[in-house]
Parts: structure tokens; C-alpha cells; sequence
């Protein structure tokens, strides 16, 4: 029945004029911060979705406009231009309400008129940032609080500065670069893999390289060098060490030479002999040259007295006389006229008694 009545129409009045299935209209245009208490959401504020009246939702699902909805926000007195999501439809008529830095990115003030109207965009595969200051380069993980803020995201415009909220502390970042490239130089985030890179933060400055210089793990110390403090400490300046050396290098070991025996001197180099040591003599101090220690007198081996021709003949070795262990037993029968037994012969083996 509608295809006869659709025929007929279209053959009777000819063709009608194509639908309009583009969603375009004004809103006077207010901050997040400016919502009602009972709908406001402040989190809302570091994101890249608006809030809309309910009419706008009623004229697009009229005109069948697919998920997820976009929108190009243009300033038409400025000629600038942006894209956003929507979040929800609980604006008052005739307003929209817009994070606030989606407001600097078009410069409007509260209650600025507004062109909103909806539009397709390529889904993105690459962007490139570049964080607005070097306080960016404190987070330890970049890229995954970044992929978490995204979820706020539904589209990314070139040479707009976003922002970002993490640990309480606000961020900025400006979008450079964005594939795949498109007259608009939007990109929509939702459902897609993207790839991200990182600029510079503004204001970053590489660090010179320097080479290490390695040092000398010691120093020698020099006397004249303690107080001027190279390598020296605080008790070395505090006892004045310096001049405790110089009196000690000019005054070291000085004094005259005395025997062991008593006896006096006369020259102070005169070589101690071992006959002249006495036991019983006090220490005598050493004149030794200076920056030289003494560790005692050289071990000299006393001199035999006597001569080869005097040696005493050797006795032979074991020359004693040698005992037995085991005492001999005498024998009881003291006769010296019984004959002896050695001569005689061995007994026979058999004994014949009559």
C-alpha cells in the first residue's frame, strides 16, 4: 500500500526535495562551573564533552544521527573552530555548557552565541602532544594517565590545549599532530587504538653532557699545604701542624754522641763496637740525618778465639762401653770343675733303663 502511495505521489508532484539530516543550531554558550548545583558535574570540566539541552536530543534522533554523536563548535565572530561529545542532555533550553578550556580554544565569554552542529570524523591512529610546562615531567607514567584521561575524550582538534587533572594538579597539552589528516584536522578517540607521542614539554631545556672527571682517590699532603686547606682538617688547623713540622724538621733527633760504657765521646760519627756495650749504661739519644728512621743496630755474629791448630783431636763417635738390658743369672752349682756342657755331645733321643 506505501509503495503504490509513493509511487503515485512521486510520479503525480514529481521528486520531493532531499531530507536535511545535518543538526545545526545556536546556543548561548556558559561554563561548566555555571551549571546548577543539582546537575553539575566538576569532573566534567577536564574533559572534551559538552552539555546540551533536551530539544537537541529529540531533533537528532529524528534525524537518525549515529553513535557516537560529534559536534563542530564554531565562533563565527572569531572564526574559530573545535569538536566535541556530549555527555548529557540536562542543559536549560538554548544553553549549552562547555569545559573551560574548550571556552579559551574559542574564545567566548559566558553567554556567548555559539554554532553547534553535528559532523563525522575519521577515527584516529596517531597523535602528538606537547605538555605546556615541565611539570608534566613529573609523572612517573605519562602515557597511562593519559590513556585514562582519554575516556573523557570523544575528539582531538589540532592546536587545541586540553586539560588534564592528576594528583590535584592541572595540566596543559596541546595537540600538534593528528592521523589520519582531514580538512576538519579532527580526529574522533572513541573505540580505536591510537598511538601517542610526546614533545618537548615548553620550557625544557636538554641538559649539557659533561664528561666525568675522575679524580685521584689520594692526595699527598705537604706541611706548607695544611693550613691552606688542601687536604687538611680541622684539628690539623686547630694545633697548627704546619709549624709543629717546620720546628720539628730543624730540630729532629739533634744532641752528642756517648758510649754505652761511660766513657766520653770524641767524635760524634765514632762506630760503637760490641765491647764497649754495658748493660747497665742509661740509653743515649740517636743523631740520625734528616727524614731517616732507625730500626736497630745490625746483627753481627761474635768471633771464634781459637785457631784451626788448637782444635782438640775428636773423640770417635759412641766410644762408651755398652750394658745389656737383661741382668745374667748366676748359676747355683758354683764348681768350676764340672765340665762344661758345650763339649758334650747331644743326648740321644732315647733312654734304655734296665
Amino acid at each position: 500500500m506505501f509503495s503504490g502511495f509513493g509511487t503515485g505521489m512521486f510520479g503525480t508532484l514529481g521528486s520531493f526535495a532531499p531530507m536535511n539530516t545535518k543538526f545545526e543550531d545556536y546556543f548561548r554558550c556558559y561554563p561548566v562551573a555555571m551549571m546548577p548545583d543539582n546537575i553539575r558535574k566538576d569532573d566534567a570540566n577536564f574533559g572534551g564533552k559538552i552539555f546540551l539541552p533536551p530539544s537537541a536530543l529529540n531533533k537528532l534522533t529524528m534525524l537518525h544521527i549515529r553513535y557516537p554523536m560529534l559536534f563542530e563548535l564554531e565562533n563565527e565572530a572569531e572564526s574559530v573552530k573545535t569538536h566535541s561529545g556530549v555527555l548529557e542532555f540536562v542543559a536549560e533550553e538554548g544553553r549549552a555548557y562547555l569545559p573551560q578550556w574548550m571556552m579559551a580554544t574559542l574564545n567566548v565569554s559566558p553567554g556567548s552565541l555559539l554554532k553547534i552542529s553535528n559532523c563525522d570524523l575519521p577515527l584516529g591512529s596517531f597523535v602528538k602532544i606537547e605538555p605546556q610546562s615541565v611539570d608534566f615531567l613529573d609523572i612517573s607514567d605519562p602515557k597511562a594517565v593519559l590513556e585514562n584521561v582519554l575516556r573523557k575524550f570523544s575528539t582531538l582538534t589540532v592546536n587545541d590545549i586540553i586539560e588534564i587533572n592528576y594528583n590535584d594538579a592541572t595540566y596543559g597539552i596541546k595537540v600538534l599532530e593528528a592521523k589520519p589528516e582531514s580538512s576538519s584536522q579532527g580526529i574522533c578517540v572513541v573505540e580505536t587504538d591510537l598511538q601517542t607521542d610526546f614533545a618537548p614539554p615548553v620550557g625544557y631545556v636538554e641538559p649539557e653532557y659533561k664528561p666525568a672527571v675522575k679524580e685521584p682517590q689520594s692526595k699527598p699532603i705537604t706541611p706548607s699545604s695544611v693550613n691552606r686547606g688542601v687536604g687538611a682538617g680541622t684539628m690539623a688547623n686547630s694545633i697548627n701542624y704546619a709549624k709543629i713540622v717546620a720546628e720539628q724538621s730543624n730540630n729532629t733527633f739533634k744532641g752528642s754522641g756517648q758510649k754505652l760504657s761511660g766513657k766520653p765521646s770524641q767524635e760524634a760519627t765514632k762506630t760503637i763496637s760490641m765491647d764497649d756495650l754495658d748493660p747497665n749504661a742509661a740509653p743515649v739519644p740517636l743523631d740520625l740525618p734528616s727524614n731517616q728512621l732507625f730500626f736497630g743496630f745490625p746483627v753481627q755474629l761474635p768471633t771464634p778465639s781459637y785457631t784451626p791448630e788448637s782444635t782438640p783431636e775428636q773423640q770417635p763417635t759412641f766410644g762408651g762401653v755398652g750394658q745389656s738390658l737383661r741382668q745374667s743369672k748366676k748359676r747355683k752349682d758354683s764348681n768350676k770343675n764340672h765340665p762344661s756342657l758345650k763339649n758334650h755331645e747331644r743326648s740321644p733321643e732315647t733312654i734304655e733303663i734296665d
